[in-house]
């Protein structure tokens, strides 16, 4: 299980500090696969870095926490920000953009298996025995063998992916944070990893975390979502329902603006920009392009709070039971 509990961030920089993420609060539970949607620039990335520790000056946490904790080999854990670190691989691993950034080029792959495999475990068992049980798992993943003798730069792009994801689960970690998977890749290729992230997770029951700017990928492989904008979560619940109904002016557009099978019909774009985060807007974020703002909106910033059950959003205008309020 994932707590996010009053968290913000901010980067430090020479002409101010720059607030990336405000305030968040939610839970993501154990055995689910979970969505973190929005636009370019809104805080997917900064939050995916959080909730896997990597906090390296400029960026900093201003306040609140993350707690990750489950139960492995029988035994409970738990470990909180300053703390995750201590846990990668083992409990929590993170599958990033781009696996050229994060394999050795130099390096055979086999050896890049064995170094990511925790000290302790390495004592239980030779390097022989290890390398047999790589091997196996990567026939289940349907990946050969014989890749543990190549470069990462004997292999595809998709392929390299594909080792990324294997090297992040072979150690059964509890939560796995999947950083825009997909990218830069074919359609063919993209469904190939989509449906490599699902079936790992079956398999290994654990919770999976996927940021994605793409609005079909969440529909696709997660259970729940959340959607950012400027830094802020502005709505969250069960993908399908946000999908068939959502309830927040920025969700709704975004899904509004997806192409469908049989429609025709012209789809219009989000219109202006994302504010600054360096200078957001005083009220609501999303209020300078929202068709619904009101006087209210613009100089107050609305609570993010349950409107109905399993359905959380943050907007002025939601009434009880999720419905826009006319005017």
């Amino acid at each position: 299980m994932i707590k996010v509990e009053n968290l913000s961030t901010s980067y430090k920089t020479i002409d101010g500090d720059i607030h990336v993420l405000n305030d968040l609060n939610f839970t993501i539970g154990d055995n689910e696969i979970f969505g973190i949607a929005g636009e370019s620039g809104c805080g997917k990335t900064t939050l995916l870095k959080t909730l896997y520790d990597i906090i390296e000056w400029p960026l900093v946490i201003d306040k609140g926490r993350i707690v990750i904790s489950g139960v492995k080999k029988d035994k409970e854990y738990s470990y909180e920000s300053g703390q995750i670190k201590k846990t990668w691989w083992n409990n929590i691993a993170y599958v990033p953009q781009a696996a050229q950034s994060v394999l050795d080029p130099i390096t055979r792959l086999k050896k890049q298996f064995l170094d990511s495999i925790p000290k302790e475990d390495r004592k239980m068992e030779t390097k022989e025995q290890t390398l047999k049980r790589v091997a196996s798992y990567l026939e289940e993943l349907s990946l050969s063998p014989d890749i543990l003798e190549a470069y990462p730069f004997q292999l595809s792009g998709g392929m390299r992916q594909r080792v990324i994801i294997a090297l992040a689960t072979f150690m059964s970690p509890g939560v796995v944070l999947a950083d825009e998977p997909t990218t830069a890749l074919d359609v063919v290729v993209q469904r190939g990893i989509l449906m490599m992230l699902t079936r790992l997770q079956k398999q290994l029951k654990n919770t999976m975390v996927i940021v994605s700017h793409d609005m079909g990928v969440h529909y696709q492989i997660t259970d729940r979502m959340g959607i950012m904008y400027s830094g802020s979560m502005v709505e969250l619940g069960a993908t399908e329902d946000i999908f068939k109904d959502p309830i927040h002016p920025y969700t709704a557009m975004l899904v509004n603006a997806l192409p469908r099978v049989g429609d025709k019909s012209a789809k219009v774009g989000i219109p202006g920009r994302p504010p600054e985060l360096k200078n957001p807007p005083k009220g609501c974020r999303f209020a300078p392009r929202c068709p619904y703002a009101t006087d209210r909106c613009k100089e107050m910033v609305p609570s993010f709070s349950e409107i109905k059950p399993g359905r959380y959003a943050a907007c002025h205008l939601l009434k009880e039971g999720g419905s826009i309020a006319n005017g």
